[in-house]
């Protein structure tokens, strides 16, 4: 016998197959796990389409449910701080995103990047927000640059959305350095200009973006420490990482930097 929860990840599953029949088939998958994933799957691929109230209800109640399951952290104290995990449980006034040019988020099911993560872990809400902005805006965003959405089912109140360079000859040039400094200064004087008080950044450009991570770091902690001075608002940067050895950089560069 379902439990509600069940129930409900089979009401959203089969309400975002009926948005396009017979491309998922009819199948719902047994089972609490493989129903999030398939949820996960459907709400990654699917467009920015209007929703319905019902279905925002649905949604919201079960990733709230995935939230506790997941567990919120609230970083103690100020100034710049490291933590080391999964950037969707931050409870921070606003959490950086990795976004591509579009700014719609990752449409690959179930991908591993953090963009998709935090897409997922927003809901429908934030590619729809998203949108909006790209579709007043009329045009990509320009690599450096930074947008503000609420963070909607996320701990974070906002996402800054911000497009790094890509590195595909092994190492940076100096333009690329200079947009990748460009996105730490715009998400320090975006989330300044809003009133918020402490912001977490994800490393930027590294992994498939092709960022050497020692350079990006280095980058990273000289611009945002140099932003600082100039924040009337802002007074806490959590430097979020996900792998040992970007904590082991971070960690470093921080203890020089004190």
């Amino acid at each position: 016998m379902e439990t509600k929860r069940e129930e409900n990840l089979r009401h959203i599953i089969k309400a975002l197959m009926d948005e396009e029949p017979g491309r998922f088939g009819t199948e719902i998958p047994e089972g609490l796990r493989e129903r999030k994933a398939m949820m996960r799957a459907l709400l990654n691929i699917r467009p920015p389409r209007p929703v319905s109230e019902e279905f925002l209800a649905a949604q919201d109640a079960e990733l709230q449910e995935q939230l506790k399951e997941k567990g919120v952290v609230e970083p103690e104290g100020k100034g710049l701080l490291l933590w080391q995990g999964d950037i969707t449980r931050l409870k921070v006034d606003a959490i950086v995103n990795a976004a591509n040019r579009e700014l719609l988020g990752c449409f690959v099911p179930l991908h591993n990047c953090i963009d998709n993560a935090i897409h997922s872990a927003a809901g429908v809400q934030l590619r729809l927000a998203c949108n909006e902005i790209m579709t007043r805006q009329g045009h990509e965003e320009p690599t450096g640059s930074a947008k503000i959405t609420p963070g909607f089912n996320l701990p974070a109140r906002y996402v800054i959305h911000t497009v790094g360079p890509i590195v595909q000859a092994g190492w940076p040039s100096r333009l690329q350095e200079a947009q990748l400094a460009s996105c730490y200064r715009s998400c320090m004087e975006l989330a300044d200009s809003h009133g918020l008080g402490s912001i977490a950044f994800c490393c930027i450009s590294t992994g498939v973006f092709g960022f050497p991570q020692e350079r990006a770091a280095e980058i990273a902690v000289g611009t945002v420490r140099s932003a600082l001075k100039g924040c009337r608002h802002v007074d806490t940067v959590i430097f979020n990482v996900f792998k040992d050895e970007d904590r082991d950089i971070y960690r470093r560069l921080l203890a020089e930097e004190a």
